[in-house]
């Protein structure tokens, strides 16, 4: 299985909200929480910052060499998803 890309944003109302991105060959699967939450989000659909968000991170590990398959299918899976 492959190891999660994650990151953590602080929302308009003050409360950081982790972003949890995990990419494999068939499938790729989002998860949401935020602070004041007890449980993670698998339901929710992506916003385009969190997009944004996958897309900059690949793309920092694209420029070290690193990764550029994946950046090539999420830029594609984004524009798919119209965000």
């Amino acid at each position: 299985m492959a190891k999660p890309i994650s990151w953590t944003k602080k929302e308009p109302d003050g409360v950081k909200r982790e972003v949890r991105v995990t990419l494999d060959a068939r499938s790729i699967k989002w998860q949401y929480k935020r602070n004041d939450e007890e449980q993670w989000d698998y339901k929710s659909r992506p916003r385009p910052e969190d997009w944004q968000g996958l897309q900059d991170i690949l793309e920092r590990r694209c420029a070290r060499g690193r990764q550029p398959s994946q950046l090539k299918r999420v830029r594609r899976l984004r524009n798919e998803a119209g965000a």
